[in-house]
């Protein structure tokens, strides 16, 4: 967020800067969203709902789960929630006490150890190695327990900052180790839809008992729309009302009903994913190209986590530079691994191809420039 925040002050100072830092897809949220929302703000009130959101959208999202996954869900265990931000806050509540300790895979998205801390939870980061390509595996949760033992563990898959995914057979046993273990599995599938080497595999579909995050953001373009949901397990369900009313009360009704027609806008959103992929072999061949080769597998999302320790093993000072001397904004490593960032940087690709071809192009005049 500070690389964005100086890269808006540049812009506001009238610089031209190609933005390869935030997570945020280019394109908007599809059309029958927007039209929706727009029909909704003309003719009707827009104030509170159930806490737990509104019925029509918490079953269209376990009729999702049937068509994706062939699982069956019963719409009382889905809530709609401000962001997948909400939803994590809502699982970490409900599925742990203070002092509790929870896994979570370095690299990994920062916010997960800065809500832990703040809800008075110890986050335990695994640190994942390119022979176990870049995922935590069932033994290294096993022995993270054996340590000291462990209440909980929080998957993304696809990972950010890599989009990288565990294969179906390694998901599975980390699952059941989970469960062996009395483990508690919280699965984010918010880059759920944006997988290009493998298809999804949900955490429903091996077990009922864990909680599942994921949000309109990304694959439905709608991140300032606020709009998320999680699946609990059934017990928890009065538990997670009972927090979701008293901490956020509900999420937005003109984005739940924006969200709710969001699933008949796919055909569109399958053609953003398009350029994705094309965006990402995009980024693969430029990045080769300017001899940064150790890539992180991209198999899903849309990031490249890249290791620039050629160029500098300062992350935080390279993207200082590059943002003033390239005019290119970059997220350096050090928000997503506290101890080994130094040497790597995240590139995001959701923008469009041209804009990326503009950011390549200046990086590699850059890098001329360095003599390196």
């Amino acid at each position: 967020m500070d690389v964005v925040a100086r890269a808006n002050q540049a812009v506001a100072e009238g610089r031209d800067i190609v933005m390869m830092c935030v997570g945020q897809p280019g394109s908007p949220a599809p059309t029958t969203a927007r039209e929706a929302a727009r029909s909704a703000l003309d003719h009707g009130r827009i104030g509170y709902t159930t806490a737990a959101g509104i019925d029509p959208l918490r079953r269209r999202i376990a009729q999702h789960y049937m068509d994706k996954y062939s699982v069956e869900l019963d719409p009382a265990r889905v809530f709609v929630t401000t962001g997948s931000s909400a939803g994590f806050i809502l699982a970490f509540l409900a599925g742990f006490d203070p002092g509790d300790r929870v896994a979570i895979p370095s690299p990994g998205y920062p916010a997960y150890r800065n809500i832990l801390r703040s809800l008075s939870l110890e986050p335990v980061e695994l640190a994942t190695r390119e022979d176990e390509r870049w995922v935590i595996s069932a033994d290294m949760l096993r022995e993270a327990h054996s340590k000291k033992p462990l209440n909980g563990i929080l998957i993304a898959n696809p990972n950010n900052p890599n989009g990288t995914m565990m294969k179906p057979d390694a998901f599975h046993e980390l699952m059941q180790t989970s469960a062996e273990l009395s483990v508690n599995f919280i699965s984010d599938e918010i880059y759920h839809g944006l997988t290009y080497a493998q298809p999804e595999i949900c955490a429903l579909e091996i077990s009922d008992e864990c909680f599942v995050i994921n949000s309109f953001s990304k694959y439905f373009c709608m991140t300032g729309w606020r709009v998320g949901w999680m699946v609990v397990p059934e017990n928890m369900s009065e538990t997670v009302d009972r927090l979701q009313q008293n901490a956020f009360i509900s999420a937005p009704e003109i984005s739940q009903i924006a969200a709710l027609s969001a699933f008949d806008g796919i055909d569109e959103m399958e053609r953003v994913k398009q350029g994705y992929e094309a965006n990402r072999t995009l980024v693969l061949d430029r990045l080769s190209r300017l001899g940064l080769k150790k890539v992180h597998p991209i198999d899903g999302a849309f990031y490249a986590y890249v290791e620039t320790s050629r160029i500098s093993n300062d992350s935080l000072a390279l993207s200082a530079r590059i943002l003033d001397e390239a005019n290119v904004a970059l997220t350096p490593g050090i928000d997503f691994d506290t101890a080994e960032g130094k040497s790597w940087m995240r590139f995001s690709f959701a923008g469009d191809n041209a804009t990326l071809v503009e950011g390549f192009d200046r990086l590699d005049e850059w890098l001329s420039r360095q003599n390196l």
